[in-house]
C-alpha cells in the first residue's frame, strides 16, 4: 500500500464520519483554545506586573531597616537596631558608582488649601527623587537640595492631589496645610498613574527631614540608591554593606537589588503562567480521551474493513500507520481549530476589556500545537495496534 493510498483512506474514513470526527476535532480544539487563552491572560499579567515593578528604574537597590534573616539569638536583637538616617543617605551617596540617594519616610495626613482638604499620601523624599524613580514634573519644580538639617517646608503636589485641592488653578506659589503645618507649592508631579496598587498622584513630597517630624519617626522607612549600570552589583552590595556596618556597627539592616526582586518576581510569575497552562491542559486531556474512545469505537466499527486490507496484502505496519494517521490527522485539525479560536478570544478580549493585560504567549502556542499531535498519537496507538494485530479470516467474519 503507497502512502498516497494511506493517506485517501484517513482522509475517507475522517470524512465519512463527520458527526464523528467534528466532535473529536471540536475537544481537541476547546483544549488548544483554552491553553492559548489562559497562557495569553498569564503572560499579559506577567509582563504588565514586570512593566509596573520597573516605572522606578531597573538600577536601584533599596536599604530597609533591619535584618530580614533568622537568628539564634534573643529578640532583644531587633530592639538594638539603630535607626536608618539621612546621614547614612548621604554617606552611601559617597560610594563610587552610586549616582543618587532617597531617603524615604512614608504616611498619611491631610492636605488643606481652604476650603478644600484630602487625606493623602505623605512621602518624605529627597532632591533626588525625579532622577532616582524616573518622575517627571508638569509644574514648577521638584525639591530643593536643601541642608536635611535646615529643609524648607516646601510641597510637591501629586497630580490628583493638585487637581482636587487647586480645580482649574496653578497651584505653584500657593500655600497648604500638612498636618497643621503650612507649606509652601513648588510644583506639581506630571501623572504617573498606579504602580503596584500605589497611586502615585494621590501623594505630596516633602523634605525627608519634615516628614520624620511630622510622623514622629527616628529611623528613615527606606533608601533608595541609584547606581551606574556598568557597575558590578555585588562589589556595590559588599561596600554598601560596609559603608553601613561601620556606621552602625553592626549588621541591622537589608539591601534588596532590584535585579533579585526581578529574579523572585519573574519566577513567581513564571509559575502562575505554567499554572494557568496546566489548568488549560486538562481540558486537552479530555480531548485526548475523547480520540482514544472514538478510535477505538472506529476500530470495532471497521473490523470487517481491516481484514479485507489484511486479505488483500496490507501489511500490519501499514494498517497502524493508517489508523494513527488518522487520529494524528483529526487532532492537528482540532489544534489549528483551536489556535485560531483561541488567538480570536485573546484578540476579542483585549478589545473588550482593555484594562485586562493579554499578550500571547507563543512558546506556549507552538507547544500546544505539538502537544495536539502528541496527544493525537498517543490516544491512537492502543486503537492502532488492536487493529493491526487482528486476524484477517477472523476480522472478515465478523461482516
Amino acid at each position: 500500500m503507497k502512502l498516497s493510498d494511506l493517506l485517501r483512506l484517513s482522509l475517507s474514513s475522517v470524512f465519512s464520519y463527520r458527526t464523528r470526527s467534528i466532535l473529536t476535532t471540536l475537544g481537541i480544539a476547546i483544549g488548544i483554545a483554552s491553553v492559548v487563552l489562559l497562557t495569553a491572560i498569564g503572560e499579559g499579567i506577567h509582563r504588565f506586573v514586570l512593566s509596573e515593578f520597573t516605572q522606578f528604574g531597573t538600577h536601584i537597590i533599596g536599604i530597609t531597616p533591619g535584618k530580614s534573616e533568622t537568628h539564634g539569638g534573643s529578640t532583644s536583637t531587633f530592639a538594638n537596631t539603630r535607626p536608618l538616617t539621612i546621614e547614612d543617605a548621604e554617606a552611601l551617596l559617597r560610594i563610587p558608582h552610586i549616582i543618587a540617594s532617597v531617603p524615604v519616610v512614608q504616611g498619611a495626613a491631610k492636605v488643606e488649601a481652604a476650603p478644600l482638604a484630602r487625606d493623602t499620601t505623605i512621602l518624605g523624599v529627597g532632591a533626588a527623587t525625579r532622577e532616582v524613580w524616573s518622575l517627571e514634573i508638569s509644574l514648577g519644580q521638584f525639591l530643593p537640595p536643601d541642608d536635611s538639617r535646615s529643609a524648607r517646608s516646601f510641597v510637591v503636589l501629586g497630580h490628583k492631589v493638585a487637581n482636587e485641592i487647586f480645580p482649574n488653578q496653578n497651584p505653584v506659589g500657593e500655600r497648604v496645610k500638612i498636618a497643621n503645618e503650612r507649606y509652601r507649592v513648588i510644583g506639581v508631579m506630571a501623572s504617573k498613574g498606579q504602580i503596584l496598587g500605589f497611586d502615585m498622584d494621590d501623594a505630596v513630597y516633602i523634605p525627608a527631614a519634615k516628614a520624620l517630624a511630622m510622623f514622629n519617626r527616628e529611623s528613615l522607612m527606606e533608601i533608595d540608591l541609584l547606581y551606574h549600570p556598568a557597575a558590578d552589583i555585588d562589589e556595590l552590595t559588599a561596600e554598601i554593606s560596609k559603608t553601613l556596618k561601620q556606621r552602625h556597627r553592626r549588621e541591622d539592616f537589608t539591601i534588596i537589588t532590584q535585579q533579585e526582586m526581578l529574579e523572585v518576581l519573574g519566577s513567581i510569575l513564571n509559575t502562575l503562567t505554567f499554572a494557568v497552562a496546566v489548568i488549560g491542559s486538562i481540558s486537552l486531556l479530555v480531548g485526548a480521551i475523547g480520540v482514544l474512545t472514538i478510535m477505538t469505537i472506529a476500530v470495532n466499527e471497521r473490523t470487517s474493513e481491516v481484514g479485507l486490507l489484511r486479505a488483500l496484502g496490507a501489511r500490519r505496519r501499514q494498517i497502524l500507520t493508517l489508523f494513527l494517521g488518522e487520529a494524528i490527522l483529526l487532532a492537528l485539525v482540532g489544534g489549528i481549530l483551536g489556535l485560531g479560536i483561541g488567538l480570536g478570544s485573546a484578540l476579542l478580549l483585549s478589545w473588550l476589556l482593555p484594562a485586562l493585560p493579554v499578550n500571547i504567549a507563543w512558546s506556549y502556542v507552538i507547544a500546544s500545537i505539538l502537544l495536539s499531535a502528541f496527544i493525537g498519537l498517543i490516544a491512537g496507538v492502543l486503537p492502532a495496534r488492536h487493529a493491526a494485530r487482528l486476524d484477517p479470516v477472523e476480522a472478515l467474519r465478523t461482516e
